[in-house]
């Protein structure tokens, strides 16, 4: 028994003293970064303290913890990428990062993430940049409480704020990400959480989402984008209680599904976008508990999409509520609250008694022929679209909603 707690004793201080931390500042025994990452051991902690540190290039690779004290400025001089990650379990947590390279060649990157797993980026600051945070081929990683502020003014010249390529089990959670060229992108990645991110007045898109599946994005804000989020050639994706503000722009949106699949949009909210969501070859969605409201569209559909179900959404003072440009429609409309709706309740259930044609005859007018908008307000535009409420030649007759509801809905 004795000799059992002897060595559990042992074996307990020798764990302590594996783990050691060393601290980096200009009067330590240690002063630069990458100094103390090669002398640093497995699982060692690095406690940055706050000053100034001219270095790039920095390599970890080893499981390490580092530690900003007070939000130490790493300055990458321009000199190309600041943090290559290369190494499972890696923390790095409370810096201010600037400077990163720029390259038409090469995507430089304040910190980039390469094949390694059980990650965490956290509450950094990054400024000046190219790319900011790039995570290539790697998985359950956590992106948390970081502020990524770019000063992007063309496309071909600027990054992206957070990107993932052929990476799963990502979270990415907290981020303030603003004028980068996307926000967020993910390409080749699935089973990823996106979640209580501001993404906004950056070039392109807020989000952007390329062969990506079961991914999930819920409580995030898209305001003031080129355009809010995109998903596109990608499948069962779950878009819950976001809000999309103020993406406007000629060829400006909420959300663009292109190609989708099997997807959730629920809870969301559609303000003052040119187009709420613009659908194209997407099918099997269920949209529900969505406010379209104060866009110019609230949902424009181009074709190709099919057995979707939209129910239980509000349709709030937009110029049109929904475009379509095919006759042929087997897209449910159900329960929905539509402000333009005149019908009556005779029997007080809260569903109108006449059914509601969302689609007017001036928006498909409009999607032929743009310049006439300036027609919107005009007493003959009401006569047209009167006229093929009673009886539709150029929009899907069955395209209906038989159960409009009387009042808002309220979730």
């Amino acid at each position: 028994m004795k000799k059992t707690f002897f060595f559990l004793v042992v074996f307990l201080l020798a764990c302590t003293g594996y783990a050691q931390k060393t601290e980096v500042c200009a009067t330590c025994t240690v002063s630069s970064i990458k100094e103390a990452i090669i002398l640093a051991k497995i699982n060692d902690t690095i406690l940055v303290k706050k000053g100034t540190y001219n270095e790039h290039n920095l390599v970890i690779d080893k499981p390490l913890t580092i530690i900003g004290e007070n939000q130490p400025i790493i300055d990458g001089q321009l000199k190309g990428e600041i943090i290559t990650i290369v190494s499972d379990g890696v923390t790095v947590d409370g810096f201010h990062i600037i400077n990163v390279g720029t390259s038409y060649t090469k995507d430089y990157a304040a910190i980039r993430v390469r094949r390694s797993k059980n990650f965490v980026i956290q509450n950094i600051v990054f400024k000046k940049l190219f790319f900011g945070i790039y995570i290539e081929k790697s998985s359950y990683g956590k992106i948390i409480d970081n502020k990524i502020i770019g000063d992007a003014v063309e496309e071909y010249s600027s990054g992206n704020g957070i990107q993932l390529w052929y990476s799963n089990h990502i979270e990415i959670g907290n981020n303030h990400v603003e004028h980068v060229r996307d926000g967020i992108y993910l390409e080749f990645s699935d089973d990823c959480l996106i979640k209580n991110n501001v993404s906004a007045q950056n070039l392109r898109y807020g989000l952007h989402f390329m062969f990506s599946n079961n991914d999930v994005y819920q409580g995030n804000t898209f305001e003031n984008n080129g355009a809010g989020v995109a998903v596109m050639f990608s499948k069962e994706i779950k878009m819950l209680n976001n809000t999309f503000k103020e993406n406007w722009g000629t060829a400006s949106y909420g959300m663009l599904l292109k190609e989708i699949n099997d997807a959730e949009i629920i809870g969301n909210t559609f303000q003052e976008n040119t187009i709420g969501i613009n659908v194209e070859g997407s099918n099997r969605i269920i949209y529900k508990n969505n406010n379209f409201k104060n866009n110019g569209w609230a949902i424009k559909v181009k074709g190709a999409c099919y057995t979707n179900i939209f129910t239980e959404n509000n349709f709030l003072y937009n110029s049109f509520d929904i475009a379509y440009n095919s006759k042929i429609n087997d897209n449910e409309f159900d329960r929905n609250y539509w402000s333009s709706y005149t019908g009556y309740d005779l029997d007080k259930n809260g569903i109108g008694d006449v059914p509601y044609r969302p689609v007017k005859l001036f928006s498909y007018i409009v999607n032929r022929t743009p310049e006439t908008i300036i027609l919107l307000r005009s007493m003959f535009i009401d006569l047209i679209d009167f006229s093929e409420k009673v009886s539709p030649i150029f929009t899907p007759d069955n395209l209906l909603d038989n159960n409009p509801l009387i009042k808002i809905t309220t979730w």
